[in-house]
């Protein structure tokens, strides 16, 4: 057994700005505790504000609820089929499943690792000739990297087929000076603790549809009929954010561009660590692109690396100094749960999962945290060129 002496490095840990307590303790003074209040108010201001375009926000209590809802939203039902990112966390494709119906995956393109518009195109036009025309398409912006939005919206468009945006990881993220998130029919937002900002937990739904906004509000809290007595005419969900975690929002907004920031120059600093060595690379940020970097992932060919190192090398390298890290995500067509998924692509998410890994990136690492990452890096490297 490994007794852990070093204080633990964490992937992504919440960074608190001070200012939240202030909000949450108006909530406490006010007796505005029960779900919904000001502060919730505040909160889908500050974000409709923070993305313009005519965005509306609802504030609701996951990410994974808002991609329920906005699949809701657009008539997903028992049958359909709805396209999604193969290499993305499970919440952007088990809300599919939600709602009966069956997610197609479509792999990544080397450039961005986001959905492969080309890919895209070829499973539309397969699934169209077996007679199910998908009735969504949920690309997602990986890490902070924002997809081929355009080049995705082209072919959506040429089929009629809305888009559902996951910029779960996203948010502050530019595509072409345009926000992630503001692009396709409806958005997601999470504020998972790990995300660049939190409410703890937490997630939106953006939308310039101001009756997609409205229903999902309505839907989101049971949806209750306007009646002096408890009327359902539709069947509803608990989805809201309550007023305690919206206030921790309310002041995480405040230095959401600090975060930013400081998550670049994190990028930078393991850019300038690692990027001479052979056999490492990083997720690209092409020209009119802008990443949050939420997360700093790297890849690894071991058979270009000194020593042959892998990302797993690396991974238990770092686990055994008490220094957390983490796998690129699993594609969801090679999880047992959605084995009998269709898919479209070349492997590309394959490759990139076995050769990925997902640095320590949180906006609270400090220099001398950093430094014991770097050490530990280099050392490995070193050590494994020397043999």
């Amino acid at each position: 057994m490994i007794v852990q002496t070093n204080k633990k490095i964490w992937l992504s840990s919440p960074h608190m700005s001070g200012k939240e307590k202030e909000f949450v303790d108006e909530a406490f003074a006010t007796n505005w505790v029960a779900p919904l209040g000001p502060n919730v108010d505040g909160f889908e201001n500050d974000l409709a504000n923070y993305l313009g375009d005519d965005e509306k926000v609802t504030a609701l209590s996951s990410g994974t609820a808002a991609i329920h809802l906005a699949l809701i939203l657009l008539g997903v039902e028992t049958g359909d089929e709805v396209i999604c990112q193969s290499l993305t966390f499970s919440a952007s494709a088990n809300p599919i499943v939600y709602q009966n119906a069956t997610p197609v995956f479509v792999d990544s393109e080397d450039e961005t690792w986001n959905m492969s518009p080309y890919f895209l195109e070829e499973a539309i036009k397969d699934r169209i000739k077996r007679g199910k025309k998908p009735k969504a398409i949920i690309p997602v912006h990986l890490y902070g990297m924002p997809c081929k939005i355009n080049e995705i919206l082209h072919v959506a468009n040429e089929y009629e087929i809305p888009v559902i945006e996951d910029a779960a990881e996203a948010l502050g993220s530019l595509y072409f000076g345009k926000h992630a998130g503001t692009f396709g029919q409806v958005a997601c937002l999470s504020f998972n603790g790990n995300k660049i900002i939190t409410t703890s937990g937490g997630g939106a739904i953006v939308s310039k549809n101001e009756k997609y906004i409205q229903k999902a509000k309505f839907l989101a809290t049971q949806a209750r009929d306007p009646a002096p007595h408890y009327e359902h005419s539709h069947i509803g969900y608990n989805y809201r954010m309550s007023n305690i975690s919206a206030g921790i929002g309310r002041g995480q907004m405040t230095v959401l561009n600090e975060r930013i920031q400081k998550k670049r120059e994190v990028f930078e600093q393991y850019k300038n660590v690692l990027g001479k060595i052979s056999g490492v690379s990083f997720q690209s940020e092409p020209k009119e692109f802008f990443s949050n970097r939420w997360l700093t992932a790297i890849l690894t060919d071991e058979k270009q690396t000194p020593g042959n190192v892998s990302n797993e090398n690396i991974r238990i390298a770092l686990e055994k100094d008490n220094i957390e890290s983490r796998p690129l995500w699993k594609p969801m067509h090679l999880q047992p749960v959605f084995k009998n998924a269709p898919f479209y692509g070349n492997e590309t998410s394959n490759k990139l999962f076995r050769q990925g890994l997902c640095l320590p990136s949180g906006s609270n690492l400090t220099e001398e945290e950093f430094e014991r990452i770097n050490t530990k890096l280099l050392f490995l490297f070193n050590k494994s060129n020397n043999h």
